[in-house]
């Protein structure tokens, strides 16, 4: 068999992974929201490698081509899952560790590769009744790539319908656009989008931190549970290049049952993403994970119906970015400012907390302002807040409030009432600020004001 080569020279082989849906019901296990991480295979066993591409095949009348993905690990023999999936109970076998790269939106059928030369005495498809895996040779993988690309243009690509603020039950969505039913991340075989879940009741759990950055990007925490997260996650890579691969991100508030969708978004031309530490899932050791870093894209405004804000999310006071991976116009995101920002933010949210309010973060479908408390169910608050320097005073001042009016505006639409307030280090050395405040509908106040601000 000829092998395909990856960057290091190192041969990858290419093979056809057979189902038989009078055994195990594939289709129904997709349906159901499963994700494949492994196959049963009888031979081969020393060969298969981590690396190693495939073609799953379901035979029968109505099968044929539905998916390709990659062998991830060497087969292990294990007990199987005698779930209702299964006919019967398979017994002990062994398992190739995989991941699918694309599943097709319809079986491409057996008779268009009857009808090539490539497969002809070779042909895996004339040995479907022996034990998976079965060999496929350069030429017959060539043909399956055609097969891919001609089933995709014969595939309707249905227009996105949903507008901001709209919900949706997840199963209904992936019905529509394809894509995996479970995971944050979901690339849609059947349309040009990839969807993004961000819920933070359940995300934090998971080592997923997705929230709002000074930088006025949302960082959308990349894909992976366990481990270094890296770029051979299909999730992680399409969301980096989707738009070389012409992919729209759609971001939703949620995970399971029903989500609401947030709007389009891309990533940051200049800065697509960073790296942190997270957790990994269920309170596991600490692991760099990728933080892409999202604009959004178009409407941003939402409907009335959308709440405001989550939980509050206490800002670290003990990081600083790199000034080269953020923007050098907006003075608080570098050096001293920074941590000055975020603990005259933590400090704020301690007192409003203190008076009993109900203080928040904004959430994915919120604009971005630092903080935010409730005086009663109906008066919200949002508070942008900036440190300040003599080099820096007039400045900050006027981006705090183009900032406020921004978000009072895009506000107003989601409560009765809406008071914006602009919380800064000092007092301002031109005592004007205060009285420009007042007349655009700001309450301007420092530390030793928070009743200014907090009643």
């Amino acid at each position: 068999m000829v092998d395909l080569l990856d960057p290091t020279g190192v041969g990858m082989a290419t093979w056809l992974l057979a189902c038989n849906q009078e055994m195990f019901e594939l289709d129904r296990y997709r349906q159901d929201g499963h994700s494949l991480r492994s196959w049963s295979v009888g031979r081969y066993l020393k060969e298969l490698a981590a690396g190693d591409q495939f073609v799953m095949w379901v035979t029968g009348p109505r099968g044929g081509l539905v998916g390709r993905g990659r062998i991830t690990g060497v087969p292990t023999q294990q007990p199987s899952a005698p779930d209702e999936y299964w006919q019967q109970d398979p017994g002990t076998r062994w398992y190739a560790p995989l991941v699918m790269d694309e599943w097709l939106a319809q079986p491409i059928p057996r008779q268009r590769f009857k009808e090539d030369a490539r497969f002809g005495e070779r042909s895996p498809l004339s040995t479907l009744f022996a034990s998976n895996p079965h060999r496929v040779t350069e030429e017959q993988w060539s043909a399956f790539e055609e097969a891919f690309t001609d089933g995709q243009a014969m595939d309707t690509t249905p227009d996105w319908h949903l507008l901001p603020g709209q919900t949706i039950k997840r199963k209904e969505l992936h019905d529509r656009y394809g894509g995996s039913r479970q995971g944050g991340m979901s690339k849609c075989a059947k349309s040009n989008n990839i969807l993004l879940f961000s819920d933070p009741k359940t995300g934090h759990q998971h080592g997923y931190f997705d929230k709002w950055a000074e930088d006025g990007t949302f960082h959308y925490t990349g894909d992976g549970q366990t481990g270094p997260q890296t770029f051979d996650s299909l999730g992680n890579a399409s969301t980096r290049d989707h738009v070389k691969l012409g992919l729209a991100l759609r971001l939703f508030e949620g995970s399971r049952g029903t989500v609401r969708y947030v709007g389009e978004f891309a990533v940051d031309p200049e800065q697509p993403y960073s790296w942190g530490e997270a957790p990994e899932t269920g309170g596991g050791p600490l692991r760099p994970v990728i933080q892409f870093h999202l604009a959004p894209v178009g409407r941003s405004t939402q409907p009335a119906s959308v709440p405001v804000g989550c939980g509050y999310r206490e800002a670290d006071e003990s990081v600083a970015p790199s000034p080269a991976q953020l923007s050098p116009s907006d003075s608080d995101l570098v050096g001293r400012n920074l941590k000055a920002h975020r603990k005259l933010q933590n400090d704020l949210a301690k007192a409003a907390a203190a008076r009993g309010l109900d203080v928040f973060s904004p959430g994915a479908a919120d604009p971005d302002f630092d903080l935010g408390w409730r005086l009663t169910a109906d008066e919200l608050t949002v508070c942008e807040v900036k440190s300040l320097t003599p080099a820096n005073e007039t400045r900050q001042l006027r981006a705090g409030i183009g900032q406020l009016l921004d978000y009072h505006d895009r506000l107003r639409s989601r409560a009765a009432s809406v008071r914006a307030v602009l919380w800064v280090e000092r007092e301002p050395s031109d005592s004007r600020w205060v009285a420009l405040c007042e007349r655009v509908g700001i309450t301007l106040a420092w530390p030793g004001h928070e009743d200014d601000v907090l009643i």
